[in-house]
């Protein structure tokens, strides 16, 4: 039994090496084919087309308050309850309108889903509004995500 046992662990182990190159480089073997330097580069950022909504009240109304030293999970909740007030009892064609007026962009599937997305000191930076088509009222949030170490 254990002759079968140490014929199998060593068949497994065979198998698990079996077909597995190295990159050329003097690195370890890697387990699938890279193709080096085959990234798209970031997008520009006049390419995006947005720009950082001001902090307090914008020209269009809605108070983005000093979302800069803001605390994604204290903001988020307030930036909601903000926009679900604003747009209590509105219809789609209106809040679309409005939230354009206030810098998001806004496409329309099978939701109304409005965004802001910005760079910002190695940070994405995203405000967004999704009004489902079964729902009341709007899902509004806010979220920053950083690269690197602060």
């Amino acid at each position: 039994m254990r002759f079968a046992g140490l014929i199998v662990i060593a068949a497994l182990a065979a198998c698990s090496t079996a077909g597995v190159t190295g990159g050329g480089d003097g690195l370890a073997p890697l387990p699938f084919p890279v193709e080096r330097g085959s990234a798209l580069p970031p997008p520009d950022e006049a390419a995006r087309g947005q720009t950082a909504p001001l902090q307090g009240a914008g020209p269009g109304g809605i108070d983005f308050g000093q979302w800069r030293a803001a605390d994604p999970a204290t903001y988020a909740p307030s930036f909601q309850a903000q926009i679900r007030t604003r747009y209590a009892g509105q219809g789609n064609d209106a809040i679309r309108a409005d939230l354009e007026r206030n810098g998001f962009a806004c496409e329309e599937g099978g939701r109304l889903e409005c965004r802001i997305e910005i760079m910002e000191n190695q940070c994405a930076v995203d405000w967004y509004v999704v009004l489902e088509r079964n729902r009341a009222e709007p899902v509004a949030g806010f979220d920053r995500m950083c690269l690197g170490a602060r």
